[in-house]
C-alpha cells in the first residue's frame, strides 16, 4: 500500500508548481497507463488495484525496475483526479524540454492556449497528423496538467512540447508561418506548402497584433453558419488537414 507521504506526492502533483520542483506528472486510466508502460518509458510508480496488477503482470515486469503499488478502489478514488477512478494509474517522470529543431517539416504555435481540453486536443490532434512539435507561449496552460494529459490520450509519448516567445521563435525559422485569425484569406485557397508553422491565439482574445505581424500568411476558416468563432482545438484540426495534405 501507498504511504501518507506517497499520497500526499500523487496528490500535490495535480498543482503545477509541484510538477515542475519534482519533474514528474500522473497519468491515469487503464488504455493511457498501458501505452505507457509498452513504450518503455521511464515511470516512477504504480498504483492499481489487484485485479489490473494481476491481468497486467507481464506488461509491469518488463519494467527496469517496477514500483508497483496495490491498493483499494476507494484507496486509488482518493488520489486520483479522475471523477471516477479507472484502475490504475502512474507517476511518470517529466522529459527534458530540448531546443527546437527546424527541419522540412509542420510545427504548431500556441499563443495563451488557457483551456486544458483544448491544449490536451491541440496536442492529440498534433499526433494524428505526424506533427511532433508544439511550441507554446509562456502564459500557455501547463502541457502536464492532468486535464490536458487526459485530453491528449497519449499524445505526450509522441509530442515534443517546447516553451518559447512565438514571434523571436517564427523570426529565428526560415518556415512559412500560417496565422488563423477572423479576417484572412480564405485558407482553402491557401497555396500548397510542404512544411510550415501553424499559428493559433488565445480562446478568447484571439491572436495578438505583435504575433500577427510575424505571420507570413493570415487565414480564415470560411463560414457558413451563424456561430461567431470556431474552438481552438477544432479550428487546429481543420487547419492541420487542410495544410499538412495539399
Amino acid at each position: 500500500m501507498l504511504s501518507k507521504a506517497q499520497n500526499k506526492y500523487i496528490r500535490s502533483l495535480t498543482q503545477q508548481k509541484y510538477r515542475k520542483e519534482h519533474k514528474a506528472f500522473v497519468v491515469e486510466g487503464d488504455k493511457m497507463v498501458r501505452e505507457w508502460l509498452e513504450t518503455g518509458q521511464e515511470v516512477q510508480l504504480i498504483a492499481a488495484t489487484e485485479k489490473w496488477a494481476s491481468v497486467h503482470e507481464s506488461l509491469i515486469n518488463k519494467l527496469p525496475t517496477p514500483t508497483v503499488y496495490i491498493i483499494k478502489e476507494h484507496e486509488l478514488q482518493a488520489i486520483s483526479g479522475l471523477q471516477t477512478a479507472n484502475q490504475v494509474l502512474l507517476v511518470a517522470a517529466m522529459p527534458d524540454e530540448l531546443p527546437i529543431v527546424w527541419r522540412k517539416q509542420w510545427y504548431i504555435a500556441l499563443q495563451d492556449i488557457q483551456d486544458p481540453g483544448n491544449m490536451g486536443t491541440i496536442m492529440r490532434t498534433a499526433d494524428w497528423f505526424g506533427i511532433r512539435d508544439v511550441i507554446c507561449s509562456q502564459d500557455c496552460v501547463d502541457a502536464y496538467n492532468p486535464k490536458v494529459v487526459q485530453a491528449a490520450m497519449g499524445s505526450h509519448l509522441r509530442i515534443q512540447i517546447h516553451t518559447a516567445d512565438i514571434g523571436e521563435v517564427i523570426k529565428q525559422s526560415q518556415l512559412p508561418a500560417i496565422a488563423a485569425v477572423m479576417n484572412g484569406a480564405n485558407i482553402y485557397n491557401i497555396q500548397p506548402m510542404e512544411a510550415g508553422i501553424i499559428m493559433i491565439g488565445n480562446e478568447g482574445k484571439g491572436m495578438t497584433d505583435k504575433l500577427i505581424s510575424h505571420a507570413t500568411y493570415k487565414v480564415t476558416i470560411p463560414r457558413k453558419g451563424g456561430a461567431e468563432s470556431l474552438n481552438a482545438g477544432v479550428a487546429t484540426g481543420i487547419l492541420c488537414s487542410i495544410l499538412t495534405n495539399k
